[in-house]
This record gives structure tokens, C-alpha cells and sequence, in this order.
């Protein structure tokens, strides 16, 4: 009998003492119910303590070894650089490239493409920009797959692609007080567009139509699907005849197109900027259409003139107001509205009339009747391109 309890109380002795081995190491100990912490043993603070202090060592050496580690690689391999041996040089050669210290700060730049159209690859541009900006980091966005390059082309107002779109660093660059003009600042300075048209690079892919107001020259229901917006110039003799060719091609489509006129007088033409004056003023009293029909059938005999005697001449032939007529002419009431829509020609990289949008379509310089139809066809039968004031009433 002894020896059986003698055995029972070393088994309990072993039991306790593995209980308390474990414990020891076991993260989730408890203070007992009935012991507040500030009563809680020396024996069990200095067990939390040696846990830290394990855990800190740990920590510490997996850090240095880390390091050592990758300071022997640098060492075998001969690699990597301390900012004190940088300091002495310019240019550093290694993982097979030529790496150039410049002065300037690194410029962030955007390259908005969509990589379903062939003419809108960024490639080239970027090329040439290195030359002028040599420390530019670029990352490219497919404006018709990518949330973040739609959101930017709305907040930039960005109407094509390829485009780009510069972080303000560009504007701390020793050049860009020289080439200030060929940037548009957004946000409040922090980036800046690249106006893409005055440095020579062609658009790719148009992802909006010009603005259709409620006071532009229109023909034809809001509601077709397709949208013909042109730029043009009475005076100009290449305008004549697309305009002619136009408005033939237009007679066979009533109800599916609307056509929109938007005068951009060139300065070249003399008497360019008060036959466009002259056809807004007949718009005002709703004769647009007619009136124009007229400038362009007798260009040759207006265009001769020096005055506005042959624009009221016009006006009085198709029955309007003359008093109210000649007080807009003389009085140029529509001037604004030229100007705005020369603004807008910019923005659309537009430097040449007559200029056609079927809808995403362009078509520019003499245009044929088969390109018209062609373009007609593919807008009747594809998804429209919507006009910033469509995508507003959604």
C-alpha cells in the first residue's frame, strides 16, 4: 500500500510539473479568477519577461541576418551601390544598363491608349518625350478597359487617344517655362495634359463628339442615331464642295441622322469671319440653313466684296428682318460663339475645314461621297459615339 501511494504521488509530481513546463510557453496563460494581476507571482512576471526577451531576440536576429545576407550577396556579386560612392560619379553601368544621374526630379507620366486601335499606340510619342524630359517614368492605361484611365479622362477632359497626362514635377523641369504653352494645367496644378496636337502627334481614336448645344445650327431630331458635327468655312472653296456632297448624301436619310454646323473662319479668308457672323444672324431668325445654301452657291461673288453689303442683300432676298439683321452683323452679336467654337476645334486637335465627325468617324479635306456613305453605313450599323451633353442626361 505504500508503495502504490509512494507511485501515485510521483505520478501527480510529473503531471504538475509538465502542467507547469507548459505554461510556461503557453502565449494564452491566464491570471487565475481569483488573482488580480497586481497580484500575480515573481515567478510568473519573470516568465512573461523571458517570453519577451525571446521574442525580441528572435526578431532582431532574423533582421541582421537578413541583412548579412544580402550584404554578402552584394559583396560576391559585386553589386549594389552606397550613396557615398554615387555621390562621386554620374553615370553607373550594372544589371546591363547605363544608369545617368540627372538633376531634374523624376516626372510621373500617364500614356492613355486603347490597345484595340492600331493608331493609338503611345511607343513613339514616348521616345520623343525622353529626349526632352529624360527622367519621366511612364505607365500606360487602356482607357477601354482600365476604371482608373475613364476616370482620368473625365476629370482631364480628354476627348482622344493616344494622350498624356504629367504629374506636376514636370512643371519644376528647367525647360518647361519654354514649353509651358503646349500643357494644360488640371487639378489644381498637380498634373498637366499634353496638348497633343500643337507637338505633332495625330489622333489615334476619338472617345467623345464635339458639343452639341441647344443654339448651334441643327437639322434633324436629337434622337437619330447618328450625329454629323462639321467644321467649316463659308469662304473656303474645298468646304463648297463638301458641303455640297454632304448635303446630297444627307437627303436620303431623314429621321436617322442630325446634322450640326459649327463655323470656324480661317484667318487667311478675308471675308471669312462676317460670312459665318452673317449665317448665325440668319440662324437667329431661322434661316440657317437657307442662308448658308446661298453663301456657298455664291461664294465667288461675295468673297469679292469688302464690306457686309452683300450678306444684307442675302438677307433681305430670303425675306428677313433687315433692321434686325443688320443690327447683329454690324454689331457682331455672335463673335462669342465663333470663338468658342475655335476653342473647341483645338481641344479636338482640329487645325484644318472642312472637318466631318460621323459620329467616332472623321473625315477631313475633300471628302467623297463614297466616304461619306461608308462612314453612314458603319454608324448606322455600330455603337454611337455620345456627345458629352447625351452622357450628362444619363
Amino acid at each position: 500500500m505504500n508503495a502504490s501511494h509512494q507511485k501515485n504521488q510521483t505520478e501527480i509530481s510529473q503531471r504538475d510539473r509538465s502542467e507547469k513546463d507548459a505554461s510556461f510557453f503557453d502565449e494564452s496563460e491566464e491570471t487565475p479568477e481569483h488573482e488580480s494581476p497586481e497580484d500575480e507571482s515573481e515567478e510568473t512576471l519573470l516568465r512573461r519577461k523571458v517570453k519577451n526577451l525571446m521574442a525580441l531576440v528572435i526578431l532582431l536576429t532574423g533582421l541582421f541576418v537578413g541583412s548579412l545576407y544580402v550584404d554578402v550577396a552584394q559583396l560576391f556579386s559585386r553589386q549594389g551601390f552606397s550613396t557615398k560612392e554615387l555621390a562621386k560619379t554620374d553615370v553607373v553601368r550594372a544589371a546591363d544598363k547605363t544608369w545617368v544621374a540627372y538633376s531634374e526630379p523624376m516626372i510621373r507620366v500617364t500614356a492613355l491608349t486603347d490597345e484595340s486601335c492600331t493608331d493609338c499606340q503611345t511607343d513613339e510619342a514616348i521616345v520623343w518625350m525622353r529626349r526632352i524630359f529624360p527622367t519621366v517614368s511612364v505607365r500606360k492605361m487602356d482607357v477601354s478597359k482600365n476604371a482608373e484611365a475613364k476616370d482620368m479622362i473625365e476629370r482631364a477632359n480628354i476627348v482622344s487617344v493616344p494622350a498624356f497626362v504629367f504629374s506636376r514635377q514636370i512643371s519644376e523641369v528647367s525647360v518647361f517655362s519654354q514649353a509651358k504653352e503646349l500643357f494644360r494645367e488640371i487639378n489644381g496644378g498637380e498634373e498637366y495634359v499634353l496638348e497633343t496636337a500643337r507637338v505633332g502627334i495625330p489622333v489615334g481614336k476619338y472617345i467623345t463628339m464635339p458639343t452639341i448645344g441647344e443654339k448651334e445650327s441643327i437639322s434633324g431630331s436629337k434622337d437619330a442615331p447618328v450625329k454629323v458635327v462639321q467644321f467649316t468655312d463659308f469662304q473656303c472653296p474645298m468646304c463648297k464642295g463638301t458641303y455640297t456632297t454632304l448635303m446630297n448624301e444627307l437627303k436620303g436619310l431623314e429621321g436617322k441622322v442630325q446634322y450640326v454646323h459649327k463655323s470656324l473662319p480661317l484667318p487667311m479668308y478675308p471675308q471669312s469671319e462676317t460670312s459665318s457672323l452673317a449665317a448665325e444672324c440668319a440662324h437667329e431668325q431661322g434661316k440657317f440653313t437657307e442662308y448658308a445654301d446661298l453663301l456657298f452657291q455664291k461664294q465667288d461673288e461675295w468673297s469679292k466684296g469688302k464690306d457686309s453689303s452683300k450678306f444684307k442683300e442675302y438677307a433681305r432676298s430670303l425675306g428677313l428682318n433687315a433692321e434686325s439683321f443688320s443690327s447683329c452683323l454690324d454689331g457682331k452679336k455672335y463673335a462669342g460663339k465663333l470663338e468658342d467654337n475655335k476653342k473647341e476645334a483645338l481641344k479636338f486637335s482640329i487645325v484644318n475645314v472642312p472637318t466631318i465627325f460621323v459620329n467616332d468617324t472623321i473625315l477631313s479635306g475633300v471628302v467623297s461621297s463614297d466616304a461619306l456613305k461608308s462612314a453612314f453605313e458603319k454608324a448606322l450599323s455600330g455603337k454611337k459615339t455620345e456627345s458629352p451633353e447625351e452622357k450628362k442626361e444619363k
